[in-house]
């Protein structure tokens, strides 16, 4: 599948509910360095909402390389892999206004879908992507769900 919006299930999956059930799940997020490389992060579904199949909204910590790189090029490419596919979704941002007196500072961005593209083998089937597992699950987890209002905001 191709187009600008994500399937229903990535929806499902980014939707901003049910975070302590996804907490083991975790995506890319590629950015271009000021020296023209690719730069990766990853990021979890406590720091990216889906708003609609054509929108998300994502908050990255400050004064990081991704950030930068968003803030510069207004350009980021999301991977993920779920339910035996690879997830390519390209993003156009938009850096949002700053929140005052939030607990998590983030830097929060509007994320349009530019394209939005599924891989899977025909050969072979993919059984996983990025497993985490938190450290502290009911700290993050209550984190993630502040930042995920911050987001919706």
């Amino acid at each position: 599948m191709n187009g600008m919006e994500i399937p229903e299930e990535i929806f499902d999956l980014l939707n901003g509910k049910e975070l302590v059930n996804k907490q083991h799940e975790a995506m890319m997020l590629l950015t271009i360095s000021e020296e023209g490389w690719p730069h990766t992060a990853m990021i979890s579904v406590g720091e990216i909402v889906a708003v609609s199949r054509k929108e998300l909204r994502i908050g990255l910590w400050p004064d990081t390389s991704t950030t930068a790189n968003v803030i510069r090029t207004h350009k980021a490419t999301l991977i993920l892999f779920w339910k035996g596919k690879a997830q390519y979704i390209r993003l156009s941002l938009e850096k949002l206004k700053e929140l005052p007196n939030v607990q998590y500072k983030r830097v929060r961005f509007h994320a349009q879908i530019v394209e939005a593209r599924e891989d899977m083998a025909k050969y072979a089937e993919i059984r996983s992507g990025i497993k985490i597992d938190l450290k502290n699950p009911k700290e993050v987890v209550e984190r993630w769900s502040e930042t995920i209002e911050d987001l919706l905001q």
